[in-house]
C-alpha cells in the first residue's frame, strides 16, 4: 500500500510547547507539511533564530518536517483549504462540535487520499469558517469531568488512528488498545521478510 500523504494545519495554537510536541509527532507519524496559521509561531523568529521552547520539544523534528508560515486570518486559513481541496486532500477537522463525528468509529471513503487534519486554538478550537470548510469533523469522546484533550495529545490519537498502513482496526476492552496487524506490505531489498502471522496482536496500554 502506497504511503498515504498528511498535511497539518495548525490554527491560532498559542504554546510554543505544544507546537514542538506537534512537530515531533507530526516527524513520527510521517506527516509532509505542517501550516502555522493564525498567530500560531513558528520554529524561527522574526530573526532567524531557531526558538528555545519548541526545539526543547520537538528534539530537531523542526528541520525534517516541512512547515509554512501562512494565512493570518481566519478567512486566509480558507483559503488554504481549497487550495488543498483541489490538490485532492480530504479536511478534517479535530474538534467539538453538534457535527462531529467519533474519531474511533470513522472509516476514511478512500483509504489512500490524502488528508489534512486541522487543530485549533487550545482554550476556543476553529472558528466556524474554518469548521464549515471541512469535509468532516473528528471527535475525540471524552470519559472524565474534562471537556477536552491537550491539542498536541489530541493531534497524536487522530494522526495515528487515520494511518492505514498495516492496521485493520482498533478495539477497546479493559483499557488495552488492541491492534491487530494485517501483515508485512514490503519486503528488504534483496531479502524476503516473511509475513507476520495475521491474527498476531500487540497491545498497549490506555
Amino acid at each position: 500500500m502506497a504511503k498515504r500523504e498528511i498535511s497539518v494545519i495548525l490554527w491560532n495554537i498559542r504554546s510554543l510547547f505544544n507546537v514542538g510536541s506537534v512537530f515531533r509527532t507530526a516527524d513520527g507519524a510521517g506527516v509532509s507539511k505542517i501550516y502555522l496559521c493564525g498567530y500560531t509561531p513558528a520554529p524561527v523568529d522574526a530573526f532567524g533564530k531557531y526558538r528555545p521552547q519548541i526545539v526543547k520539544v520537538s528534539l530537531g523534528a523542526e528541520k525534517t518536517v516541512e512547515w509554512q508560515k501562512t494565512a493570518k486570518s481566519a478567512q486566509g486559513a480558507v483559503s488554504l483549504i481549497k487550495k488543498l481541496k483541489k490538490g485532492g486532500y480530504q479536511i478534517l477537522a479535530v474538534e467539538q462540535s453538534k457535527n462531529s463525528v467519533d474519531v474511533f468509529r470513522f472509516r476514511s471513503v478512500n483509504r489512500r487520499q490524502k488528508f489534512c487534519l486541522i487543530m485549533g486554538n487550545e482554550v476556543s478550537g476553529l472558528p466556524p469558517k474554518i469548521l464549515k470548510s471541512a469535509d468532516k469533523i473528528l471527535e475525540i469522546p471524552m470519559k472524565g469531568k474534562k471537556e477536552s484533550l491537550n491539542v498536541s495529545v489530541a493531534f497524536g490519537i487522530a494522526a495515528y488512528l487515520l494511518i492505514p498502513r498495516g492496521i485493520r482496526h482498533l478495539t477497546f476492552k479493559s483499557g488495552l488498545i488492541s491492534l491487530k496487524v494485517i501483515r508485512r506490505q514490503r519486503a528488504f531489498k534483496k531479502k524476503q521478510v516473511p509475513p507476520r502471522k495475521n491474527n498476531q496482536l500487540f497491545f498497549v496500554r490506555g
